[in-house]
């Protein structure tokens, strides 16, 4: 009978948020559950609770009450708040691996592993100095980044093992951090696919578009996902209107926060204001059926470091996807993805344009794409290989 752990995860961030990292602490933490293992989350006073995952929060702070996502200079006093809650919590369940994710949560679990003796392991989801970059919290010609990036190159220094999100991220350690290959495992985000599935009839489809004001014979391009410059929604924007102006018959439906006022203001501007629906912040356990809305999937974000978990949903789905033509765009969609050059609105609007004009072939390129989904990124496999990293960091000590 293989070996079971109890796990204190760290996650600093307001868990659980219905976006991008968050989906990937909570799979792993349910799959881990699901092996047998106890896994406690140590997360920011902010977020929602989940069914069946014990969660433990820190004190609010009074100035910053609403705080969710992104680099700010708060995040300080969060993770001070953090790093007291998660040393009663390891002191109380006494864990045999502290998981800490993102930067901070491998900065916060090192002296807690030292202290109880334990292993640490680190789940990299992308360069901190360049996800700082990317939300223009730091700039890369000014005084801070030098010190940012040794604070960064020491970081990923601390634990027994690295694990990963895509392959990409794999050789950026090695070779832009010079970690050692051995220490680094690669674990793909994945995939419920029988939560993210097409089963959703025709008839609630047309009651769903209909409620949501988009007209039945429209054809339309669905984005899930945070709204911020780094995620490409200006760009998403501005090649809607240059397909709109050729084809009339197309609608986007844009979900996800926060800055919705900003983009749908933009939107306006552009004269998409009957073409573009702003949904807001969509319930994780609700995507499936608002996916299903789509002819046609979108992933316009322009990081070179994070990774892209709303890929994997959109292919479980079995849509059509149009991608930037970016490293872990094709990890994960490979051949089968429809590729724009990066950055380039006109381009982004001819794939999408692309992609619409054939229904064969988009269909085609869905069913494929969810088969790949159900054959190379299950959770439960990915529950396995980290059970393996957590076998492996136990032995070694």
């Amino acid at each position: 009978m293989r070996k079971t752990y109890k796990v204190l995860m760290i996650a600093p961030t307001s868990f659980f948020a219905d976006y991008g990292c968050h989906v990937r602490i909570r799979e792993e933490a349910t799959v881990l559950r699901q092996l047998g293992n106890q896994v406690t989350i140590c997360t920011y006073h902010n977020g929602r609770d989940v069914a069946g995952l014990d969660i433990r929060r820190t004190i609010p702070i009074p100035w910053r009450t609403r705080y969710e996502v992104g680099s700010s200079r708060h995040k300080i006093a969060f993770d001070a708040l953090l790093e007291w809650t998660a040393l009663c919590t390891a002191l109380q369940i006494k864990p045999d691996i502290i998981h800490g994710h993102l930067h901070e949560g491998a900065f916060i679990g090192y002296p807690l592993s030292k202290l109880l003796g334990v292993p640490l392991v680190f789940d990299f989801q992308g360069s901190m100095t360049g996800e700082m970059i990317d939300h223009r919290f730091l700039n890369p010609q000014g005084p801070f980044y030098r010190p940012a990036r040794w604070l960064e190159e020491k970081i990923v220094r601390l634990p027994s093992a690295i694990i990963t999100s895509s392959r990409h991220a794999a050789n950026l350690l090695t070779n832009d951090f010079h970690c050692k290959p051995d220490k680094i495992i690669a674990i793909p985000d994945c995939v419920n696919t029988d939560f993210f599935a097409p089963s959703q009839s025709e008839e609630s489809v047309a009651a769903l578009k209909a409620s949501l004001g988009i007209p039945p014979e429209r054809r339309v391009v669905v984005y899930l996902g945070l709204l911020a410059e780094w995620q490409g929604t200006g760009l998403l924007l501005h090649a809607a209107a240059q397909l709109v102006a050729r084809r009339r018959d197309v609608h986007f439906l844009i979900m996800g926060f926060p800055s919705v006022e900003l983009y749908r203001a933009q939107a306006n501007q552009l004269g998409l204001e009957n073409h573009v629906t702003f949904t807001g912040k969509i319930p994780y356990e609700q995507a499936p059926s608002f996916l299903s809305i789509g002819d046609v999937a979108v992933a316009p974000k322009i990081s070179s470091t994070e990774g892209s978990g709303k890929l994997l949903n959109y292919m479980a789905m079995g849509l059509p996807v149009v991608s930037f033509d970016v490293p872990v765009s094709r990890e994960y969609l490979d051949s089968l993805g429809v590729y724009a050059r990066p950055g380039d609105a006109t381009s982004l609007a001819e794939a999408l344009e692309a992609v619409l004009a054939d229904r064969e072939q988009a269909r085609a390129l869905g069913q494929r794409l969810r088969q790949r989904a159900i054959t190379q990124y299950t959770w439960l496999e990915a529950g396995q290989k980290i059970m393996d990293v957590y076998d492996w960091v136990s032995s070694r000590r």
